[in-house]
Formats: C-alpha cells, structure tokens, sequence
C-alpha cells in the first residue's frame, strides 16, 4: 500500500457511535439459591428455547439489594450462558453487588424503577379555557406516529420512537416492530411485536390476525408456545391489567 493510500485511509472514518434503543429480557433475581434458579431458569428457557436463544439479558438485583442478600454472579452467569442466553448486565444492586459484576465485566446499568422527584400536577383549567387550550395546542413532538405500508419481511427491525406504530401490511416471522406507543398491525402479526417499548403500560397491541411469536407491553411478555390457541388467527387487542398481559378477541 502507497504512502498517499495510508493517507486516505487514515482520514477515512472506520467507526461511528450511535446511540439506540434495545428491548431486553430482565432476569429479576428474588433469592440466590442457585439450585432454585437453575431450575425455574430451565423451566422458563424449555417453554421458548427459540426466544432465548443467544439473547441478551439484564439480571435486576434490586430485590436482592433491598434486603442485603448476595449473590453468586459466577454461578449465575453460567447457568444462564448454558442455556444459550447471553448476560450482558446488571441493575438495581448495592454497591457490593456492581463491584462482583464488574469483575466479571459486566455493565452496571441505570435502574429505571428507582423514584424520581416529579413537579405537582398542574391544577385543572376552567372548561372554557381547557377547550381554548385544546383548540390552539400544536400537535406534540412525542405522539409522533410512523406508518409502514410495506411488508415487514424476516430479519427487519422496526421502531417507531416516541409514539405509535401502524403497519397496513403482514409482519413475518423472524421480524421486529416496536413502538413506545401503541402498536396496530392490519395485516398478520408474526414475528415479535413489543408496545410501551419505554415503559409506558398504557400502550396496547392491535392486529387483525395473530400469529406471533412474541408479544411484549411495557417489558411484560408472552411467548407463541404460551398462548391460548383460541385467539390465534383471530383481530385481538393486547393490554396490561395489574402488570399481566391479557389478550383478548376484537
């Protein structure tokens, strides 16, 4: 190689960061009886070996953490490596906690549970200013809806920030949409579809035939092999109700 190729090799950017959104799994750790996890973890994977197949997981320490318990990160990390998932990080624990995490190079995330200080809500406005307000309000910069008309094949991954997802076509197996709103899908819904993507458990699911092979609200999900053979096929809604995932027929 020429001295004026290294040049512009040199100045050619090879790297970019960027930063972007992921839906994890979060294995919330409540004991650290390493048999009992071993085994429930088994139970979990063998209901959706496909799903945890090399993914990547999130171990949630914090109810540990809440009552001073430890835990056994080495044993951990290895049953789940065993079951073909992949850890990758920790949240919500002590500071002894992170410090064992870290020697295993993990990363130490943010816990989004923990309280945050919010400003009193905003007293109620007369009707006639209310409908004043509402009349002149700009359209808000976070209900931003994208819509899809094209298929969404195997291997795409879609995400629709900050608002809602409509899609007039099919989702294929093997496919990703996620929506930090709602999500419709007026074709068959196949592959994954994951609503409330940041937390928001308002957020539903629409589809006029449904054969996915995961649904997921707000971090609360189902798995195809879990779910009742009576509402496959069929237009349906999904929706949390006290933190369950509930699927019903529209």
């Amino acid at each position: 190689m020429s001295a004026s190729q290294k040049e512009n090799l040199a100045e050619s950017p090879l790297i970019e960061l960027k930063s972007s959104s992921f839906t994890l799994p979060i294995l919330m750790l409540f004991g650290n009886d390493l048999a009992v996890i071993g085994e429930q973890l088994s139970r979990t994977v063998e209901r959706a070996p496909d799903f945890f197949r090399n993914t990547p997981i999130v171990m949630d320490l914090s109810p540990l953490a809440a009552e001073s318990q430890q835990v056994d990160f080495a044993g951990v990390v290895s049953l789940c490596r065993d079951l073909g998932m992949v850890p990758i990080g920790v949240r919500g624990g002590n500071t002894e906690h992170n410090r064992a995490a870290e020697a295993l190079a993990m990363a130490i995330l943010a816990d989004r549970s923990a309280k945050r200080e919010t400003a009193p809500p905003p007293k109620p406005a007369a009707p006639a200013e209310a409908a004043a307000k509402r009349d002149h309000a700009p359209p808000s910069a976070g209900n931003a809806t994208r819509l899809i008309t094209q298929p969404i094949r195997s291997g795409q991954r879609v995400h629709a920030e900050g608002g809602d997802l409509i899609v007039t076509a099919h989702v294929s197996a093997g496919a990703e949409i996620i929506a930090d709103g709602h999500i419709h899908v007026y074709g068959t819904l196949r592959g994954r579809a994951l609503a409330g993507a940041k937390g928001d458990t308002a957020s539903r699911i629409f589809c006029n035939d449904l054969q996915a092979e995961l649904i997921a609200i707000a971090g609360q999900y189902q798995v195809s092999e879990n779910m009742d053979d009576s509402i496959r096929g069929l237009p349906v809604q999904v929706y949390l109700e006290n933190l369950s995932l509930m699927i019903h027929p529209l």
